[in-house]
């Protein structure tokens, strides 16, 4: 499956490794994703395609174009990642 506009993606690299996005655009080799909470859909994370991994869920554009409710969109996705980690902190 390729990687569309509102598609809800895993980090695979980076600081960031294990935490869920939405893709908001896609570059020749890259995408824009952003997570509503610390990277803001106004000022999207820049991740190469290789680094992320899809999952089969997709957001419209309404849940896109406001970062509340893309935080509280992607936050199932997110709570298996601080459970993980063991603890509650933002990750």
């Amino acid at each position: 499956m390729n990687f569309v506009t509102g598609s809800v993606v895993r980090s695979k690299a980076g600081h960031d490794k294990g935490s869920f996005y939405a893709v908001l655009s896609i570059d020749d080799d890259s995408a824009f994703v952003a997570d509503g909470g610390n990277r803001r859909v106004s000022s999207p994370k820049r991740k190469k395609l290789i680094h992320l991994a899809f999952t089969r869920t997709v957001l419209s554009e309404q849940i896109l174009n406001d970062d509340s409710k893309l935080s509280e969109a992607l936050a199932p996705f997110n709570e298996g990642v601080r459970a993980f980690r063991g603890g509650n902190s933002i990750v």
